[in-house]
């Protein structure tokens, strides 16, 4: 069961997700949060799985909240940002705190839960539609990547995984690489394991801004 934590200033956002997120039989709603401070308080006491985050809140805004459930040690949850705002510098200050995935809120409904269960699976999610426009803005900046691990040769990566890190960085799912390379979802998964392992990263968008800082991928 994938625990998520809705924080969003609009009541009736947060009621519409949690419509469409409880009729799901592998997903539980476990809180609301109406600003970041409650956001982080809830994500200490309930330990959801995924935390869907509103970027412009009162108190603390989705940005800093996001930064302290990242950093906190004892809250696991990923942060799936969900923003009315196309591309703008706050959704490129809530990559850099940490966010697994972004969506649009336009988002339709198997496209939102489609990006909740990647990122709690740990594969992190970002909207096609900002794809190109993020990681190109973001390699533009060349602002720190979030990893932990500083970035390494491209040469301890084997030729299929920077395959797969290029194609991460179109912002293609795993069954799109899969088809894109002829291989099963399977070895997909096992190669962006590898990346993740070497790169020191928590997901496939930190994995495409660790290759973006490295100077292997170029949106």
């Amino acid at each position: 069961m994938i625990r998520v934590l809705i924080a969003d200033d609009q009541a009736v956002v947060r009621a519409g997700l949690a419509v469409i997120l409880g009729a799901e039989d592998d997903i539980e709603v476990v809180g609301e949060a109406s600003d970041g401070e409650e956001a982080v308080g809830l994500a200490r006491e309930l330990q959801p799985d995924v935390v869907c985050m509103d970027i412009r809140m009162p108190v603390v805004d989705g940005i800093s909240a996001t930064r302290a459930i990242v950093a906190d040690p004892a809250v696991q949850a990923d942060v799936l940002v969900l923003t009315t705002f196309d591309v703008d510098d706050d959704v490129f200050a809530a990559l850099e705190a940490g966010a697994a995935g972004f969506l649009l809120k336009g988002a339709d409904e198997a496209t939102l839960l489609g990006a909740i269960r990647s990122v709690a699976a740990g594969e992190g999610t970002l909207d096609q539609r900002l794809t190109r426009r993020i990681l190109h803005e973001f390699s533009a900046r060349r602002a720190a990547p979030v990893a932990r691990a500083e970035p390494g040769d491209a040469h301890d990566l084997t030729a299929r995984e920077l395959d797969v890190l290029r194609l991460l960085a179109e912002g293609l799912s795993n069954a799109e690489i899969a088809g894109r390379l002829f291989v099963e979802p399977t070895t997909v998964k096992y190669h962006l394991a590898g990346l993740l392992q070497k790169t020191g990263s928590r997901d496939r968008l930190q994995v495409v801004l660790w290759g973006i800082h490295a100077g292997i991928v170029a949106p």
